[in-house]
């Protein structure tokens, strides 16, 4: 159905949802908001007190009806253009590359856990001897023999 060639007729039985969604299917394009709705208000000879009394109705319509999708900078267009496109295999080629990120970080954990304990076994024993030969092991039962 081409926006020109339906009655003004016609038009006045439509809401503003259902000529919007012409318009936009017909220019095959985003547009501002504001530009939407001064075609219809035009089109229907609204004139331009209504186009301000009932822009922010407008607008609340447009976010609420799932036909139409905002995008930056004030512009909409029909959701139906920006549909996304899944490919199952690059889900599966993400999914693998970050189960080998983690399997690489757990192998890099395991390498320096081992790297500490390396170095506590390379410490040299002697050292450690030496700075407990003054220590005192005191048993508990001690006090008891001691006659006061």
């Amino acid at each position: 159905m081409k926006f020109k060639t339906i009655s003004k007729e016609e038009l006045e039985t439509l809401s503003f949802d259902d000529i919007a969604y012409i318009i936009l299917k017909e220019k095959g394009k985003k547009m501002k908001i504001t530009d939407i709705f001064k075609i219809i208000c035009d089109t229907l000879n609204l004139g331009d007190k209504a186009y301000e009394e009932q822009m922010g109705d407008f607008f609340a319509l447009m976010a609420t009806e799932k036909r139409f999708i905002q995008l930056e900078k004030g512009y909409w267009d029909l959701r139906e253009n920006h549909t996304a496109q899944i490919s199952i295999k690059e889900i599966e080629d993400e999914l693998d590359d970050e189960i080998v990120e983690e399997d690489k970080d757990d192998e890099d954990d395991t390498e320096e856990e081992k790297d500490y304990y390396d170095d506590i076994d390379d410490m040299d024993d002697d050292k450690e001897e030496d700075d407990l030969k003054d220590l005192v092991i005191v048993d508990e039962g001690y006090e008891d023999d001691i006659d006061m």
